[in-house]
């Protein structure tokens, strides 16, 4: 019985060395590709919340990291400078709802630094499904409104779902969800005006995470 117990364990020893063999080769032929696809999925949606006529730097080789309680809490989160002839003209900027029906919602806005919005697109949620989730841009067209929108200072009561007496459609039966997403979006707006000061200041991506 021994030997039997000594040879189904130089059995599985041997499958499993062979098997994290090859677990380690698909791993090595294939993360280039894994990347290369990660890194078109997010060219090609900072480029929906950041038009490429507005810019003709590389976004993503440009990314800082700024925390700011007026980004819905004091976590890093990441922004992505566009430039025109070298010089700063808007940025996409990670931001959070904090207060959605089912938690947070984190959300990327593209804007500039005057206060418009260029795009606004859901990260991560977990609203309702068939209610809240409609902030998704694959269940509904109204995340693409926010787009042209200008914040004409803090108090720009147009901000606001039309509830509330502003210029934003809420849902059938969910009023939460856009609300949040509308005053989120509206937040970082506002401060994206004040960021031209400070990007000298900010630490790059990957220096402070």
């Amino acid at each position: 019985m021994l030997n039997s117990m000594r040879k189904h364990g130089i059995t599985l020893a041997v499958f499993a060395a062979v098997t994290t063999g090859l677990t380690a080769l698909v791993y090595t032929l294939t993360k280039t590709t894994i990347a290369h696809q990660a890194a078109l999925q997010q060219k090609a949606l900072l480029d929906q919340v950041v038009p490429p006529e507005y810019y003709d730097n590389d976004m993503q080789s440009e990314c800082l990291v700024v925390s700011d309680s007026a980004l819905g809490n004091g976590a890093p989160h990441r922004l992505y400078l566009a430039r025109k002839n070298g010089q700063p003209v808007a940025a996409a900027l990670e931001t959070t709802a904090p207060d959605g029906y089912s938690g947070a919602i984190k959300l990327l806005v593209g804007a500039d630094f005057g206060g418009t919005v260029l795009g606004t697109r859901v990260v991560e949620h977990h609203e309702t499904p068939g209610l809240g989730d409609k902030i998704e841009l694959r269940l509904s067209d109204w995340i693409t409104f926010f787009s042209g929108k200008k914040v004409e200072g803090a108090n720009d009561g147009r901000w606001a779902v039309k509830k509330d007496g502003g210029m934003f459609d809420q849902f059938t039966g969910a009023t939460i969800t856009p609300r949040a997403v509308v005053n989120a979006v509206r937040r970082t707006a506002l401060y994206m005006e004040t960021l031209p000061s400070k990007l000298d200041t900010l630490p790059v991506c990957g220096a402070s995470e």
